[in-house]
């Protein structure tokens, strides 16, 4: 059984699974989609075609599934794909895509995205993400698991950021974040990797240890990146933590950041 409050707007095309909660003063639009047990809070705007996943919590004056304000957009029909168990604390922002891209933004399962974070235009967020107070994603940018970006980073378009990356309060990331790479600074540099992050989630000392001296080869002995993934390949063959290091590396299109 729903709990809508009689002040929220649904649109009668809006399709709300059992369990479904809505505040007072929300406005659900047509094609949106909201799935068992989610939470919308008071004086939120959740705009179609939007899909929503199971038990989300959506905090007050957000804006879900707007259009972009990208000026190559001209109302091609685009989504919004939510997971399930994510957080989306007050005043959060996000954008559905472009058809010049993946015509969606894409979020994952059991993210926290924290007061007045925005995610741009065509950004795929994956799991276990935080967005913390006021970071900022523009159009393209894809984050990948378990990554936390803090507050008020700034991430351009286009840039990937890598699984279990992090970055410093006010980080301005222009270049692609490989995997497990800390970052500080306007413009960010790499200064380490997120170790305390992988001793929380379980990873093993001998894990943790190949990771730190993966890092120096890339980033503390002068090499070319070239030269730096050639010495990763032998480790990369015995560590899966250090091959997701290396193809995030390879896989860059905008140069990393060093």
């Amino acid at each position: 059984m729903n709990s809508i409050d009689p002040r929220a707007i649904i649109d009668p095309s809006a399709k709300l699974a059992d369990g479904v909660e809505v505040g007072p003063w929300s406005i659900v639009g047509p094609d949106v989609e909201i799935g068992e047990g989610t939470v919308i809070g008071p004086h939120v705007v959740l705009k179609g075609p939007t899909r929503i996943g199971k038990h989300n919590r959506i905090f007050q004056f957000s804006s879900i599934g707007e259009d972009t304000p990208d000026l190559k957009y001209k109302g091609e029909p685009t989504r919004l794909v939510i997971g399930d168990h994510n957080v989306f604390r007050e005043g959060v922002t996000i954008h559905r895509g472009t058809v010049q891209d993946r015509a969606e933004t894409t979020v994952g399962d059991h993210n926290l995205i924290m007061a007045y974070a925005h995610i741009g235009h065509d950004s795929v967020i994956g799991n276990h993400c935080i967005l913390v107070n006021n970071t900022a994603l523009a159009g393209h940018v894809h984050v990948g698991d378990w990554a936390i970006l803090s507050g008020y980073t700034l991430v351009h378009q286009y840039c990937h950021i890598g699984a279990h990356a992090f970055s410093g309060m006010g980080t301005a990331i222009g270049k692609d974040v490989p995997a497990f790479v800390t970052v500080f600074g306007s413009p960010a540099e790499a200064r380490s990797m997120n170790f305390e992050g992988m001793r929380r989630r379980g990873f093993s000392d001998e894990v943790i240890h190949v990771l730190r001296r993966c890092y120096k080869i890339v980033y503390r002995q002068g090499l070319t990146v070239e030269d730096a993934l050639r010495e990763l390949d032998e480790p990369a063959a015995k560590y899966p933590e250090v091959d997701l290091f290396r193809q995030s590396i390879v896989n860059s299109a905008r140069g990393i950041t060093r």
